[in-house]
């Protein structure tokens, strides 16, 4: 096949991974209510969709090198490549959760090196090759960075009971970890509302990956709840449960206050402004963060003793579960209409 047949690879969009996101946060849901057969399907997507973008991703790079790295150092779409590591982590915690044990360990140490990689690249990317140097670069796809470091904290959590003496050493570090995460979501949370309050925004940067500044937040609710939920080993992280329960309660408060805005804001843009609404890789960043919210929200009822969260986290998993079949719907008549052209020339 020529480069000139190729130009899809060549044009894929870097942060496809959210979709495996999204199916396996969707499996986790469905496992955590006991709808085994439909979690079981989910299941195999995720891990087979994982396998698909990386090779997928992996021929683009070999084949489109240059392509690759005009993604990594642009600021608009560098932090989008932390989807890689949300993604292997989500299929890390699958695999734990049926047994694998092995398996979802190699995938924590995959996931941790690119992450390590990646993070002093991509903030070498914004100091040196950001020529605009303005607040406009900013969007809801760079808080994929919140959302990557704390699924680490979620599969250390489980994989910690597993490495024995070494065990302490790892709730060191994940607690270190959703420090962290949770510094850069204050840093990157406030750039984001400090350009859509007070900056000029094209109707085109309201696009669904604002989504994810809902789904950090979920995410580093539920990374906290993990905390809680496991044995912190050591005197000094057993001192700083109620700071995590504390913060974990305000982080998902704040990320029910989006949820709102964020249904506004699509109102304003397809119903006021009569956008047509059709399918777009980034729509797999709604459904992600609907799913997580879900996740935390069960998770914080069953830390909080506080039963109701739990009912509101089923009906959630619902509207999650609804919106992971529209887009896929989306991403199959995209699929074929493009066929058609395609055939056409």
């Amino acid at each position: 096949m020529t480069r000139d047949k190729l130009h899809w690879l060549k044009n894929l969009y870097p942060g496809y991974f959210a979709l495996t996101m999204a199916t396996g946060i969707i499996t986790i849901g469905l496992d955590m209510w006991h709808v085994e057969d439909v979690a079981k399907a989910f299941y195999g997507m995720t891990l087979s969709s994982w396998c698909i973008l990386l090779l997928l991703y992996t021929w683009r790079l070999l084949v489109f090198p240059k392509e690759v790295l005009e993604n990594l150092l642009n600021p608009k779409t560098t932090f989008i490549f932390f989807s890689f590591v949300a993604a292997t982590n989500l299929c890390g915690v699958l695999l734990f959760d049926s047994g694998h044990h092995s398996l979802a360990l190699a995938s924590w140490v995959l996931a941790f090196l690119f992450w390590s990689v990646l993070m002093y690249f991509s903030f070498a990317a914004l100091s040196f090759a950001h020529p605009d140097r303005n607040v406009n670069v900013v969007h809801g796809g760079w808080l994929i960075l919140i959302v990557g470091t704390q699924s680490l904290v979620i599969l250390g959590s489980k994989i910690a009971t597993e490495l024995g003496e070494f065990a302490g050493y790892m709730m060191v570090e994940i607690h270190m970890l959703w420090a962290l995460g949770m510094i850069f979501y204050a840093i990157f949370v406030t750039l984001f509302c400090y350009r859509i309050f007070f900056m000029d925004m094209q109707l085109s940067d309201y696009s669904p990956l604002m989504w994810v500044i809902m789904g950090a937040a979920a995410i580093s609710a539920n990374a906290g709840t993990n905390l809680l939920l496991n044995d912190p080993i050591f005197p000094s992280l057993i001192d700083l449960r109620p700071v995590v329960k504390m913060m974990s309660i305000m982080l998902w408060t704040w990320a029910t206050w989006w949820i709102p805005l964020l249904v506004i804001f699509g109102l304003w843009k397809h119903v006021y402004h009569k956008l047509p609404m059709v399918y777009d890789p980034m729509q797999w960043s709604i459904v992600f963060p609907l799913g997580m919210y879900t996740v935390a929200t069960h998770n914080l009822a069953l830390t909080a003793e506080f039963k109701p969260l739990s009912y509101f986290s089923h009906g959630m998993l619902w509207v999650a579960l609804v919106v992971w079949f529209v887009t896929f719907f989306g991403l199959i008549r995209s699929y074929f209409s493009q066929s058609k052209q395609s055939d056409i020339l």
